[in-house]
């Protein structure tokens, strides 16, 4: 017990080998939830810019550019200027969530940090890239850097889950 009356318990019980797969795993997947937040501000960026598109969207996948929306509907390209701006602020807040999460709560074998972690970002890939593909918008440029930086994410769970696998410390 702490001075307070709060009964201070590790998430995990750990060996140094464990520790080290703890931090490795937790740097891996705040390294790839910076990642996400490095997308998000690209994504950002090229709303203002003349590209208008997503990064790795072109006229191969979109036959009208910023130019032609605006003359066809001004409304229409606001609406999807809104969009951009509105899912590049939620990339960037899943990216921050999971570096967070994996920095302050993975690193030191918590449990709920990394389950949390974890769901996050599958439900928003989940959600999201299904759709990419009966359009045919998932091209490597496009896609890519999500899937690297999935593959960095994954990898650093692999590593993080390997540190905590032992069971929860019991305490009174």
């Amino acid at each position: 017990m702490t001075e307070r009356g709060v009964v201070a318990m590790p998430a995990i019980q750990t060996t140094p080998g464990d520790q080290a797969r703890l931090r490795t795993g937790a740097a891996l997947m705040t390294l790839a939830g910076l990642a996400f937040v490095a997308y998000a501000a690209v994504f950002l960026g090229l709303n203002f810019t003349g590209a208008f598109l997503e990064l790795g969207i072109g006229p191969d996948q979109v036959d009208k550019g910023m130019a032609e929306v605006e003359a066809f509907s001004p409304q229409l390209h606001h609406y999807i200027s809104h969009l951009h701006i509105a899912l590049s602020g939620f990339i960037a807040a899943t990216g921050l969530a999971i570096a967070g999460l994996s920095w302050y709560g993975v690193r030191r074998g918590e449990r709920w940090a990394f389950a949390t972690a974890v769901v996050v970002p599958t439900v928003g890939l989940a959600v999201a890239v299904p759709a990419h593909y009966p359009w045919g918008l998932a091209t490597l440029g496009h896609l890519g850097p999500v899937y690297l930086a999935v593959l960095i994410f994954l990898a650093g769970v692999g590593v993080a889950y390997s540190g905590m696998r032992r069971p929860a410390m019991k305490h009174d």
